[in-house]
């Protein structure tokens, strides 16, 4: 008998301990699930690769934060509540956008350090321009999308939102003008939309991006002490690299540091951005130089 009361405790314990396990696990599914339909749907880019520019409509590559205007809230791409000023959305209308947060060429820091505070600082968003470049639905191809978010943002008459420029070219040699062009002014790059293409979620090579140089993040594992008048502060930083077939590849970093940032250089195990031309038959980026502190938008 007091064997058969032992055993009947443990038998409930143990489906207490089973209950508690699965409803733990049916609520962390619930909550992922919630996240996941929660994130915003976007277009990803891909690097443009000689494509028929004829197929495309060109615009300016802003250099900002990803900002996606749905269901009267301001959205990164990630999922992210961004805290803007009510004045600075409260004009806007009831249709799903998507564009760039964008100060000036040049200023990309200024920019993430003002959408990503939790309370707003007026007078940095003062700064601060919404550049639309796309009003997303899943009938409609870009050429329509195009026509359509440049007549409505006109129609807003608001100085501090803007529709971004779109333009077409007949050789890929006028694409290369443009680009240097653009670059010499400042410009990150250009972005390539398929006029005839309908909006979908994900990357695609119906979005384009052109840069005059690629760029790529990875992780620093140690600082390498300097020479000469680098003496004393870093100078070049080993990473860890994982290219597009997943290998993972270590190299030293050495250039495009300002001496603030040799003095004072990213903390290991930080994750950086840098930009490079191609790579060697090793798959190391070729001439890689030191961008900036990688900053998930």
């Amino acid at each position: 008998m007091i064997f058969y009361s032992k055993f009947s405790i443990a038998k409930a314990i143990l489906l207490l301990l089973a209950s508690f396990v699965l409803a733990l696990f049916l609520a962390t599914e619930s909550a992922q699930a919630f996240n996941d339909t929660s994130l915003p749907n976007v277009q990803l880019a891909e690097v443009y690769d000689k494509q028929n520019v004829q197929d495309y409509l060109i615009s300016e590559k802003y250099d900002g934060v990803r900002a996606i205007w749905k269901d009267r809230t301001l959205q990164s791409r990630s999922g992210n509540i961004i805290h803007a000023p009510t004045w600075f959305t409260e004009g806007l209308p009831d249709v799903w956008l998507d564009g760039e947060l964008w100060y000036r060429r040049g200023d990309f820091e200024y920019v993430v350090s003002t959408v990503n505070k939790d309370i707003p600082v007026n007078s940095e968003w003062k700064n601060i321009t919404y550049m639309v470049f796309d009003a997303p639905n899943y009938n409609a191809d870009f050429q329509s999308r195009a026509t359509f978010y440049t007549s409505l943002i006109q129609s807003l008459h608001l100085a501090h939102v803007k529709a971004v420029d779109q333009f077409s070219l007949t050789t890929n040699a006028e694409l290369s003008a443009y680009l240097k062009n653009y670059v010499a002014e400042g410009a990150e790059g250009l972005m390539l939309q398929k006029a005839d293409a309908k909006f979908a979620d994900g990357r695609s090579s119906n979005l384009l991006k052109l840069k005059p140089y690629m760029d790529a993040e990875a992780r620093v594992l140690a600082h390498l002490e300097g020479k000469g008048k680098y003496r004393d502060k870093v100078g070049a930083i080993l990473v860890l690299y994982s290219n597009a077939s997943g290998s993972k590849i270590t190299f030293k970093i050495g250039s495009g540091f300002s001496d603030e940032e040799r003095a004072n250089p990213p903390p290991i195990g930080s994750v950086v951005t840098f930009k490079y031309h191609g790579f060697t038959k090793r798959g190391v980026p070729r001439f890689a130089s030191y961008l900036r502190m990688y900053k998930p938008s």
